[in-house]
């Protein structure tokens, strides 16, 4: 399922741990950039391309926030809406998005361009509200500032 240069990277990171179960966590965030998602068969490749139990790599991919089990848009909106970010109106951001884009929290819009996920905390307290975009971090927001970003993803 993975292609050569895919599984060239996954050795090249894999030599560089004495154990594999140490490229584990590397080489979900490679499949997961490969397939936009972690599906059965993403971790059925990543377990068997490390000879790991198909269960560990499983357990895995579910404990961290950052892996994501199910299909997402084309870019994936993170909002931290933890205390400080909240106190700066986060929530209203939230709404925000909601309306203008079509997408609520944990899902996706309909036409497949943004999913959002509310963070804990990304943070960014001291220059809250703070969210990301993809892996691009962005900080001091307002209705008009996540506008003019968000139309930079197409």
């Amino acid at each position: 399922m993975f292609n050569e240069t895919v599984l060239k990277e996954i050795d090249e990171i894999r030599a560089k741990y004495p154990d594999r179960k140490s490229a584990l966590l590397p080489s979900l965030y490679i499949a997961q950039r490969e397939f936009g998602w972690l599906s059965n068969d993403a971790l059925q490749c990543v377990a068997k391309t490390l000879n790991l139990p198909e269960a560990e790599v499983r357990g895995t991919a579910s404990f961290y926030a950052m892996f994501k089990n199910r299909p997402v848009g084309r870019h994936l909106i993170q909002l931290c809406t933890n205390v400080s970010c909240m106190i700066f109106g986060a929530e209203k951001l939230v709404d925000f998005i909601g309306r203008k884009y079509g997408v609520q929290p944990n899902g996706t819009s309909q036409d497949g361009r943004f999913s959002l996920v509310i963070m804990e905390c990304i943070g960014a307290c001291g220059t809250a509200p703070a969210m990301l975009v993809n892996t691009d971090f962005y900080e001091n927001l307002s209705e008009n500032r996540i506008e003019e970003i968000l139309e930079g993803y197409k």
